[in-house]
């Protein structure tokens, strides 16, 4: 055997053999990194499913933008939008707008407020309580049929004409729309979870605790969100009754003088604050929900 032969041949004796741990040091490295692949691939694409909503909102605010500047240059009755920006300037720096949002969107919490802590109690007794129900529902379903806006006049003779009245209006229209939402989640509460947890021993109070406010906030919320555009829709209105501020009141007190780009700004600042606070119960909703599967 020559020289380089023997060199060879004690190289591979030498050569230390691999270990099993070894070998499963690297399988659970392989495992580890791609876990991490894996990982860093589902935060992109969720990323960029929360991404392409916000584009697309942003190209449909574009949109409705060169729809709205393309009427108004055609010869429909509209200010364009630089005109209703500067009139939103003129309006900001006297302080005007400020005062005025402020004063409807203290209006729409408060009425919003009282609507939604009255009728979630009221729609889970109705739901849960045949006796309450059929007590309860028939003046629910009669008041209804009949628009907020029908109550102002009783309002303004019951009540006055300070805020009270205004606030009233808004909480009639926010309580109408959550009670019904309220209810009809309590009724379709599935009747298995609640035997279920009958058979394993609880209580009604537990049942209605850990089971039936659980399956019913999802209802609960969309009917938030629905009277919270009641109660801006009812805005307007309510701003009828002797009001000396507000967006309602300056749109209407804009339709004396024929005044578009003032009434286009009350307009665009009720649309505005209206959607932020629809976002904030959505947000809610996704937090409070996270255990329902959604599309």
């Amino acid at each position: 055997m020559s020289v380089l032969d023997k060199r060879s041949a004690d190289r591979r004796h030498s050569r230390p053999e691999p270990s099993p741990d070894a070998g499963a040091a690297d399988d659970a490295a392989g495992a580890t990194k791609d876990g991490d692949a894996k990982s860093a691939a589902r935060h992109t694409r969720s990323d960029r499913r929360r991404g392409l909503p916000l584009a697309l909102n942003a190209v449909s605010v574009a949109l409705g933008i060169a729809v709205w500047w393309a009427l108004a240059s055609a010869g429909f009755k509209l200010p364009t939008p630089p005109e209703v920006v500067d009139r939103a300037a003129t309006l900001i720096s006297d302080g005007t707008l400020a005062d005025d949002a402020l004063a409807s969107l203290t209006r729409v919490l408060v009425g919003f407020a009282l609507g939604t802590a009255v009728a979630v109690p009221v729609g889970f007794l109705m739901g849960w309580y045949g006796i309450l129900r059929g007590l309860i529902e028939p003046w629910i379903q009669f008041f209804r049929t009949i628009p907020p806006l029908a109550i102002i006049p009783l309002a303004v003779v019951a009540m006055g004409i300070d805020e009270t009245p205004k606030i009233f209006v808004i909480f009639l229209a926010a309580f109408l729309a959550c009670v019904i939402s309220t209810f009809q989640g309590v009724v379709n509460v599935d009747r298995t979870l609640i035997n279920a947890a009958r058979v394993l021993g609880a209580g009604d109070a537990t049942i209605f605790a850990r089971v039936v406010v659980p399956a019913s906030t999802p209802f609960i919320l969309v009917g938030m969100r629905v009277g919270l555009g009641s109660a801006w829709a009812t805005l307007v209105a309510a701003e009828l009754i002797a009001a000396q501020e507000g967006l309602g009141y300056r749109m209407q007190n804009a339709q004396l003088y024929y005044d578009l780009p003032t009434i286009f700004v009350g307009l665009v600042s009720i649309g505005i604050l209206g959607l932020l606070m629809d976002r904030v119960l959505l947000l809610a909703e996704r937090r409070l929900t996270r255990w329902q599967e959604r599309r």
